[in-house]
């Protein structure tokens, strides 16, 4: 069984910054993908930065040059850097690992980020 448990949320005022952390534990395969996604209410989920095992990265434009993605294959953690954060960054952000052997994915619970004016 794969858990995912994050860390980091928080409230911050528009400009500044948070680091999000994300680990997993369990059956990891060594080839996966970690990375992260972000709600607002009333809107869907959506893409944020992911990483795989082999340091390829994707980011969403919203977030480029804002935003980076590392991990800790070594502790199977992914962290999320969000420098100048702005008001519309404030979701809940999830965890995401998606493990390339089965192509299954995994979600974490979410933690909570919120931007003041």
């Amino acid at each position: 069984q794969l858990q995912l448990v994050e860390s980091g949320g928080g409230l911050v005022q528009a400009g500044g910054s948070l680091r999000l952390s994300c680990t997993a534990s369990g059956n990891i395969f060594s080839f996966n993908r970690m990375g992260w996604y972000r709600q607002a209410p009333g809107k869907q989920r959506e893409l944020v930065a992911t990483e795989t095992t082999g340091g390829s990265t994707n980011y969403a434009d919203p977030v480029k040059g804002r935003f980076t993605i590392s991990r800790d294959n070594a502790k199977n953690t992914v962290y999320l850097q969000m420098n100048s954060l702005k008001p519309e960054d404030t979701a809940r952000y999830y965890c995401n690992l998606v493990d390339f052997r089965i192509n299954r994915d995994y979600w974490g619970q979410g933690t909570q980020v919120t931007v003041s004016p």
